[in-house]
């Protein structure tokens, strides 16, 4: 929403207020626990979030961006237009699994698209607590719809009836809940005088109390009647023992006038040199978990916020974190203590605030090792949920009566005692899983592997075989000795070796020791004399890919919760081998066909340089369907530029065809409009399911004139011969493939003597997160510093020039798309024999 000044600041604040109260009364109309809008971004397809309430966004930030071709309940409601409600993870696993992959906890989600025109502005989402299905029509539908209605029709206001106007391209909004009624404080804080026993409460102690602010004016036995009557007598001995410098080592346990556990934490405040003065403060544990808290009170405890923010810390939660009280309070949870964030522990935190279960794990606090060893260098930490905090206690791992998870040996190896951290949640299969769905190659899955399972058990060595005619063939290997695996390149089935067995037995194999894999096989040729060795079979629906070896240093057991997982771990690293082989496949067609189809050489006039380039994209299948073409048409010649929406052997074929076609309307020397006309009509026939953008020129070599016409195609460029350069905005037609009476109008121009004509797909132009216009201008300054660098020189080179231009996009490790070039430039009549 663009503005200037004093205006763009308010209308930024007025957009923020319309998506926060949208989400807040999303969030009240179906019992969530958070709530957010995604807008439309101004990449195209790309939505991005722009308010969350409710929930921390650092630690959704995952979710921040959202791709409407990914498989995700977000994009169907964007792209279907319709409500999409997910009751609880049995349905959400069932219909989404990437998206319960990565929040794979107990809740139920509902998500509403924003309407503003021809297609949605953006979805409202709620995320709820699980549910049974058939409680899904329990669910106000109604209410969500009308929310979204109204914040649809507010937006519109705002941008004065732009659709396109309504973008959001920054960093979410994080929004705190209203406080659920009936509002209450939760925690409240005091100043106590020893010498004049006179009491002065904050008005959150006063709301807590039940009074009114200003009201409590009270000494401290006051204060001990209101706080906890019962207990009265302990407050008061515990306020003198604080002003006599023995202030409590950990909260003091109460019950509150209606009979339910309260806290009460004393420490010095301050010395006005008469007496010191006591600082206090008054928590309520939340619903659920205050007995819990009342039992750990000589132990650690925190009090968070839904965004995480500390709101309450004890003296011994301030000392085992290794932090001073006042430094925590007020913080985020993973600003003020960083080892406690960053997986597994994000994972944790997620899903204690979506569900409502606790959770009960281990962390090792930083400075630990091996030089300190022992359990008294590990935590135990359980969050408890409540609707508006989660109390979090903090236990050194050696006082625990009971674990809550796996306490590391200390005599075992230190690998060992790293892997019992990393598994204890079995966050890794998690986390292998989303990653391995970005992977698409062979080599791609094997250092997504490399990246998320080695570090998970403290592994250094890896190396991936993959099956081809009963043969394994080294896919991917690190850390084993240089040239150690040659001897291995292309065994067969039937030898006896490990990583041949455990694929033909369908049996994974764990030597926990260099020697016993010495004794199971004598005379194998062993990289190490001390270490441990896991061999994996890679086994998808069924049918062998090949195997997987992971090494370590040193020896170790492997306990029946790793053996598990690492078979699991096996078992994806399959399906993603599987999946990238045959994308290997698919591409090796692709690229045979894309580079079949794009011409050897270009049609030659006397008059007319041409250059054309082609770069196929780096991301997912790498050939999409970018074409570019020079066509003897009559006595002159056609340029012509094409994209064809996707990527594959799908998109490479449909670009055949329409190259085919174009050729043929030139051939007959057809007006530009009319080989667009027919060409759209042709898709449109072919029903191929895609649509395609086009630019094309008739050019006249001896006049300069020229006629062009667009189908959503970028706008040409045109570089004088005196380097000054200009976008041609020439009016176009819709893209082909889409409107069978669609019309593409045509514009004269003249291509002057030594000037450069630039046509190009988006591929050369659009970046992620930029806007398309930036790039086109970007090109425009690129193609009058090459062309006029190339007129100093004497002589344009136009193969030179085209270099340069795609020379960026050349050494990009990360082409989201193909990209395709074509320039041309009469030669002067003195160049001209």
């Amino acid at each position: 929403m663009a503005g200037s000044g004093e205006q763009t600041v308010r209308t930024r604040a007025r957009l923020a207020t319309l998506l926060a109260d949208a989400s807040t009364g999303a969030l009240g109309a179906v019992g969530g626990r958070g709530a957010g809008v995604y807008l439309r971004s101004g990449s195209a397809g790309l939505l991005r979030l722009a308010v969350l309430v409710g929930l921390p966004a650092s630690l959704f930030k995952p979710w921040w961006r959202l791709h409407l071709g990914r498989p995700f309940p977000v994009s169907d409601a964007y792209r279907l237009g319709v409500q999409v409600v997910l009751p609880n993870a049995t349905e959400t696993v069932r219909r989404y699994p990437q998206f319960a992959a990565g929040l794979p906890f107990p809740f139920g989600s509902v998500h509403v698209p924003v309407p503003g025109g021809a297609e949605p502005l953006g979805v409202l989402t709620v995320l709820r607590p699980a549910m049974a299905e058939s409680e899904d029509e329990l669910l106000d539908r109604e209410v969500l719809g009308r929310l979204a209605e109204g914040l649809g029709a507010e937006l519109l206001g705002l941008a004065d009836g732009d659709p396109g106007a309504v973008v959001w391209d920054g960093e979410p909004l994080c929004v705190r809940p209203p406080a659920a009624p009936p509002a209450r404080a939760v925690m409240g804080g005091f100043d106590w005088d020893p010498t004049t026993s006179r009491v002065r409460a904050d008005d959150r102690l006063q709301a807590l109390l039940g009074l009114r602010p200003g009201e409590f004016a009270g000494t401290d036995a006051a204060l001990a009647d209101a706080v906890a009557p019962a207990d009265a007598h302990r407050i008061l001995a515990a306020l003198r023992d604080a002003a006599a410098g023995r202030p409590p080592g950990a909260p003091l346990g109460l019950r509150s006038p209606d009979g339910t556990p309260r806290l009460l934490d004393l420490w010095q405040a301050g010395d006005d040199g008469v007496a010191p003065r006591i600082g206090g403060v008054i928590l309520d544990p939340p619903a659920g978990c205050a007995d819990r808290a009342a039992d750990l009170l000589p132990q650690g405890v925190l009090a968070l916020d839904r965004l995480g923010v500390i709101v309450y810390a004890n003296p011994a939660a301030a000392r085992l974190v290794g932090q001073d009280r006042e430094r925590l309070l007020g913080r985020e949870l993973w600003e003020a203590v960083p080892w406690l964030s960053g997986p597994p522990y994000d994972d944790h935190l997620r899903g204690v605030l979506l569900s409502s279960a606790p959770v009960h794990f281990h962390a090792r606090r930083p400075g630990a090792g091996p030089e300190e060893p022992g359990q008294d260098d590990w935590l135990a930490v359980s969050v408890h949920p409540g609707p508006e905090l989660l109390a979090c206690t903090l236990v050194p791992a050696s006082r625990m009566d009971a674990p809550v998870g796996p306490v590391p040996d200390t005599h075992e190896p230190e690998d060992t005692v790293a892997s019992a951290h990393a598994l204890a949640p079995l966050y890794r299969p998690i986390a292998l899983a989303i990653a391995l769905t970005d992977a698409v190659t062979a080599r791609q899955v094997s250092e997504v592997v490399v990246r998320e399972l080695l570090p998970a058990f403290g592994g250094r060595r890896l190396a991936i075989y993959l099956l081809q005619e009963r043969h394994l063939y080294l896919a991917w290997e690190t850390g084993f000795p240089q040239g150690f695996l040659a001897p291995f390149e292309g065994v067969g089935l039937d030898e006896h070796l490990p990583g041949v067995e455990t694929l033909t037995t369908g049996r994974p194999l764990f030597f926990e020791s260099m020697r016993q894999l010495d004794a199971a096989y004598p005379g194998i040729a062993l990289d190490a004399e001390e270490g441990s060795r896991a061999f994996l079979p890679l086994i998808a629906s069924g049918r062998p890919v090949g195997s997987c070896i992971l090494g370590f240093d040193a020896s170790r057991r492997f306990s029946a919760e790793e053996r598990t997982v690492l078979t699991a771990l096996a078992g994806l690293i399959a399906h993603a081998m599987e999946r990238a082989q045959r994308y290997d496949s698919e591409a090796a067609l692709a690229r045979g066909l894309q580079q079949a189809l794009l011409p050897r050489r270009l049609s030659a006039h006397p008059r007319v340089e041409t250059a054309g380039r082609y770069l196929p994209g780096t991301q997912g299948l790498d050939v999409g369907g970018d074409w570019y073409d020079v066509v003897e048409a009559g006595d002159g010649l056609a340029l012509v530029i094409g994209d064809v929406q996707g990527h594959g052997v799908q998109a490479a074929a449909t670009m055949g065809q329409l190259r085919s076609a174009v050729r043929a309307f030139a051939l007959g020397d057809r007006p530009p409009d009319e080989v667009l006309s027919g060409t759209n009509l042709l898709l449109i026939d072919l029903d191929p399911g895609q649509f395609a953008s086009c630019c094309y020129l008739r050019l006249d070599p001896a006049t300069g004139h020229a006629r062009v016409a667009r189908a959503g195609h970028p706008p040409p460029l045109l570089c004088s011969p005196y380097g000054r350069t200009r976008r041609l905005d020439i009016p176009g037609g819709v893209v082909l493939g889409v409107d069978p009476q669609a019309r593409y109008p045509v514009t004269q121009l003249l291509l002057e003597p030594d000037a450069i004509l630039a046509l190009y797909t988006d591929g050369l132009v659009e970046r992620p997160g930029a806007d398309i216009d930036d790039g086109i201008t970007a090109l425009r300054q690129a193609l009058a510093t090459a062309g006029a660098a190339a007129g100093r020189r004497g002589g344009r080179s136009l193969a030179g020039v085209a270099d340069r231009l795609t020379a960026t996009a050349r050494h990009t490790a990360d082409r989201p798309d193909d990209v395709a070039l074509l320039l041309a430039a009469r030669r002067s009549s003195a160049a001209y024999p």
